[in-house]
């Protein structure tokens, strides 16, 4: 919590912990907009902070974000979005430059997302049978903005390469791109993601895939947020190699996905052997259905997925949920 507090001056700082200090779990963003109130959304309500946000509230946070130095920040204002110590990331919008139809950079930062992230030990523990039949399957987890999908991925990259029943762990390979499986520190991991884990941190996806398979011969390969020609071309590669894939993808539906020319090349080779789809949800994480190779939805309510776990630090099984 104190890498996100820091970002605000006192004033507001004070303000916004006194909401969220004993409700820290359940936090999900922290929003401001020029000349608007602070609102806070949590897991199944959002709240506003008696205060409005003025211009110098967002030069304090950019400059707590550069430390000072816009120049530092250059590539993520054209990305709309940094990620900060312990994998939150930061969105940005406001005043766009363009140079040659292309975005330069944001000008005037007038509205800032804070996406919170945590580690959620357990929310992989219902679905990762349906990952192993003999050996790991590649999976693909599809589902719009904050349904789960990265803290999934990161307990199962926990769990494959820590060993779950009687299966043994195995070497697991995670590109992390924007540091937010791991939320590394100087090449860290702040995060568990299991004992044969290893990270190639703030890499490229598609350069780093070669890189991980090259020097780490991963058994699993694990990354976040594919969707590039070259992503694609790694991923094929990846297989080709013999190495399993486990990715995520925003999507809302398969039949939509399957429409996306980028990554046709991955279907139509059948690179994955399941498909978790997630759905939008006040609560992150609700499962929608699982897909084996076929197309066919194999997900089956009494093995206990439905039924998934609580959205909170603890694994709890109830009858009548199917979120993780």
């Amino acid at each position: 919590m104190e890498e996100i507090l820091r970002l605000f001056p006192n004033e507001l700082k004070g303000l916004i912990e006194s909401k969220i200090a004993f409700r820290w779990q359940l936090l999900q963003e922290i929003r401001l907009r020029l000349n608007q109130q602070v609102e806070l959304i949590f897991n199944t309500e959002s709240e506003w902070v008696e205060i409005t946000s003025v211009r110098e509230d967002f030069v304090f946070v950019v400059n707590q974000l550069s430390e000072f130095s816009l120049y530092r920040m250059e590539d993520e204002l054209r990305e709309g979005y940094i990620t900060i110590e312990g994998g939150h990331r930061v969105g940005l919008a406001g005043k766009v430059n363009t140079l040659g139809g292309n975005v330069k950079a944001i000008q005037h930062i007038t509205f800032l997302n804070i996406r919170i992230a945590k580690q959620i030990i357990g929310t992989a523990t219902p679905i990762i049978p349906y990952m192993y039949k003999s050996a790991y399957l590649s999976t693909l987890f599809v589902g719009p903005p904050q349904t789960g999908k990265t803290t999934i991925i990161r307990d199962v990259s926990r769990l494959i390469a820590t060993g779950w029943g009687n299966v043994p762990a195995k070497k697991v390979g995670i590109i992390d791109e924007r540091s937010e499986i791991g939320a590394s520190i100087k090449g860290v991991p702040q995060h568990d993601l299991g004992r044969r884990t290893d990270v190639m941190d703030a890499c490229p996806k598609a350069e780093g895939m070669m890189m991980m398979i090259r020097s780490m011969s991963p058994d699993v390969l694990v990354v976040d947020e594919i969707g590039s020609k070259s992503d694609v071309a790694a991923l094929l590669e990846a297989i080709n190699a013999g190495v399993v894939v486990i990715c995520t993808i925003h999507g809302q539906s398969l039949t939509e996905l399957k429409k996306r020319p980028i990554i046709q090349p991955l279907f139509l080779q059948h690179v994955f052997k399941r498909i978790v789809l997630l759905e939008k949800h006040r609560d992150p994480g609700r499962i929608n259905s699982i897909y084996d190779h076929n197309e066919v939805n194999i997900l089956q309510k009494s093995r206990g997925l439905s039924n998934a776990v609580d959205w909170s630090t603890s694994f709890h099984r109830h009858d009548n949920m199917d979120r993780i």
